[in-house]
């Protein structure tokens, strides 16, 4: 019986032993903590979608002006920078060779006319022999042999005649020619412009018997042009009468144009290049004003051209919208993979307008978590323009409403918090 009660009371102690452990480790178990969320407001303002190229000025005209004649540069008429109309004497080549050929035409005229002179007087005496025995061979009183030869005579001093008439002709073209390479010592502006760049010093000799030898060269910088290299993954994005801005290293303002020209090949192609190595680009051409002449030749542009603008939008950060898109289904239902999609995210009623929209893939659909007092939701919303940065909201939030873009629970809340950084500071463009 005595054994019988102390194994009770031994019982009795080992349960309130564990009852006590039991409670100790109730309290000293972690409280499952509730998630901190990372949200941002959905705000109103401009959103763009652009591409983003790398572009380098250059005039709009500019022209390489050379020497057609050999000889030594005498003077230069005009220095870097000058500014210069149409026919203003640029720079002199010494004439001296291209004078005395000049002069020396001149004197070879002037002997074929003076021939030409003693031929006429060879020609009237041929004409009255041949005159005279044609008369008198009508009446038999001169032979035969005396007028053919009178008539050979004639004839002879006739074409003798148009000899010196073509020698003529051909001296007035040398002539003409010697009188052009005298001018062409004077080299004068094909156009108004600047002199970017001066090639030939004051007293170089230059050959033009191998190649043009460039004296200047002029531009035209009241409109530059700005070619921009669009990389192959973008070309297909932009087109001809696209908005065009761009800003270059030692200037942020904003400079706006229209896109003129995407040129069909790449300039790889002019040296038959085909490398499967290289990255392919594009130019594409635009022209913008210079009048206050700030911008240079080959400065380097940051081009962004517009494919998409919205004015006075609803924008929500695009790091909260969900990994998997919502689909519009055959039957004009929204539907999405149900791991993006809970049972309790609230739907999206979309009217026929919108539902064209999304057919159209001019707008999307997807999920966002919704921050409301501590409570968080799924809800569907209906995107436009995403830049990467932000997303415009064409239905389903809006202005005030809280987004959560992040989670204590997440891994990605530091990235959260830096795209949110980046997102004050300005959205990068598309094609980065």
């Amino acid at each position: 019986m005595l054994k019988k009660i102390k194994s009770v009371k031994f019982l009795v102690v080992l349960f309130i032993l564990l009852m006590i452990g039991f409670l100790i480790w109730q309290s000293s178990k972690p409280k499952a903590e509730q998630p901190q969320y990372i949200t941002e407001a959905v705000t109103t303002g401009d959103l763009e979608s652009t591409v983003l190229a790398t572009g380098t000025l250059s005039a709009s005209k500019m022209l390489s002006v050379g020497a057609q004649v050999s000889g030594q540069v005498k003077h230069m008429y005009v220095h870097l920078g000058d500014q210069v109309k149409t026919g203003q004497v640029i720079a002199k080549i010494d004439s001296e060779t291209q004078e005395n050929t000049l002069q020396n035409t001149a004197a070879n005229i002037r002997s074929l006319q003076a021939q030409r002179l003693q031929q006429d007087a060879k020609l009237h005496e041929a004409t009255l022999e041949y005159n005279r025995q044609k008369a008198m061979l009508a009446q038999n009183a001169t032979p035969r042999s005396s007028f053919e030869a009178a008539e050979a005579n004639y004839k002879t001093a006739s074409a003798q005649i148009k000899v010196l008439d073509a020698q003529i002709e051909q001296a007035r073209l040398s002539e003409s020619t010697a009188r052009t390479n005298v001018g062409y010592t004077r080299i004068v502006a094909p156009i108004d412009g600047t002199v970017v760049a001066i090639v030939t010093d004051e007293g170089q000799t230059v050959n033009s018997n191998q190649t043009t030898p460039t004296i200047v060269k002029l531009a035209q910088l009241g409109e530059m042009t700005v070619k921009a290299q669009v990389s192959e993954a973008d070309v297909m994005k932009i087109e001809k009468g696209q908005k065009v801005y761009f800003t270059t290293l030692g200037d942020d303002q904003k400079r706006y144009a229209t896109l003129r020209q995407i040129e069909p090949a790449p300039d790889s192609i002019a040296s038959d290049s085909s490398s499967t190595n290289t990255a392919v680009y594009y130019n594409a051409l635009f022209d913008v004003p210079n009048s206050d002449g700030k911008l240079r030749i080959n400065m380097t542009a940051q081009v962004y051209i517009v494919l998409n603008a919205a004015k006075d939008a609803i924008l929500v950060p695009s790091s909260a919208l969900s990994s998997s898109k919502v689909v519009l289904s055959a039957n004009g239902m929204a539907s999405a993979n149900l791991q993006t999609t809970s049972p309790q995210t609230r739907k999206l009623d979309l009217n026929e307008a919108q539902k064209t929209l999304l057919k159209e893939g001019k707008a999307s659909l997807n999920t966002v978590r919704v921050y409301n007092g501590g409570d968080v939701y799924s809800q569907q919303v209906l995107f436009g323009i995403n830049n990467r940065v932000n997303a415009q909201v064409l239905a389903g939030l809006t202005e005030g409403q809280q987004v959560v873009i992040a989670d204590s629970n997440d891994a990605s809340a530091a990235t959260a918090k830096s795209n949110n950084s980046r997102k004050r500071s300005g959205p990068p463009p598309m094609g980065m």
